[in-house]
């Protein structure tokens, strides 16, 4: 089933340095911009991540400090990468746990404003786990009937997930609508605030810390009660993402 869009959709996988969010660095970015009338515009660009690729890293996809060595680093490309999403709704395969957080640091590290709140977000992994619990590989296999070769390579697997979209509205034609809203809405699986899940919204819409001695309670509570504990996080080893939600709540206090 082709994809119902009001908006491009870009669907894109990313290669780091290691699983860190807040310090790792993204060494490969693959993009697949799928437009309102069906056609795609593929992008792929290796980058200097200006530390070095962690061995972990390496034995899983191949990429070696000497590959990118000459590369352009992220914040080189940010301004234009930037302009090229404008207008787009996003979507990826463990997205929301990775590859959406650690491009938001990446892009608050350059200084360029890009907020992936404001856009729909698909996770199709969050869709596959709530249908079948797979890995992407087993979900390429599963509804697309195809072996994923080169896994692991940014765009293999951008490509793959773009696949298994689409077969995943063919499959469940009465659980899934063909709207990027609905997609968005359905592959969510917390209401978290900032992307790390350090801070989430309740049933009530009220932001709580997910985490520590203070897990539960309302993050403006908190704050009121123990007003250090903001300068403790920001100073801490949290994401430049969480340091922001938390200090626009403590704004929102005045």
């Amino acid at each position: 089933m082709e994809l119902n869009l009001k908006n491009p959709l870009v669907f894109f996988d990313i290669e780091s340095t290691g699983l860190n969010v807040a310090t790792d660095r993204i060494v490969e970015i693959s993009m697949v911009k799928v437009n309102v009338d069906g056609s795609c515009e593929v992008k792929t660009r290796r980058l200097n991540p200006t530390i070095p690729i962690s061995e972990e890293a390496y034995k899983v996809h191949g990429i070696s400090n000497e590959d990118v060595a000459g590369e352009p680093t992220f914040a080189q490309i940010a301004k234009s990468l930037a302009k090229w999403l404008e207008g787009c709704d996003i979507a990826g395969y463990n997205s929301t746990k990775f590859d959406i957080p650690l491009l938001s640091e990446e892009f608050l590290r350059a200084g360029v404003d890009f907020d992936f709140r404001k856009r729909k977000t698909i996770d199709v992994q969050n869709i596959f786990h709530k249908m079948e619990q797979r890995t992407l590989v087993a979900a390429y296999k599963f509804y697309c009937q195809k072996d994923l070769n080169n896994a692991h390579s940014a765009e293999a697997d951008t490509m793959a997930t773009y696949e298994v979209l689409k077969a995943q509205l063919d499959r469940y034609p009465e659980d899934l609508q063909n709207d990027v809203k609905f997609l968005a809405d359905f592959s969510t699986r917390s209401k978290f605030a900032d992307y790390a899940g350090r801070i989430v919204y309740d049933d009530n819409g009220v932001a709580i810390f997910n985490f520590g001695k203070h897990k539960g309670l309302p993050v403006t509570e908190v704050l009121r009660k123990e007003p250090s504990y903001y300068a403790w996080m920001m100073n801490g080893d949290f994401t430049l993402d969480t340091k922001k939600v938390l200090t626009e709540i403590k704004l929102s206090m005045r």
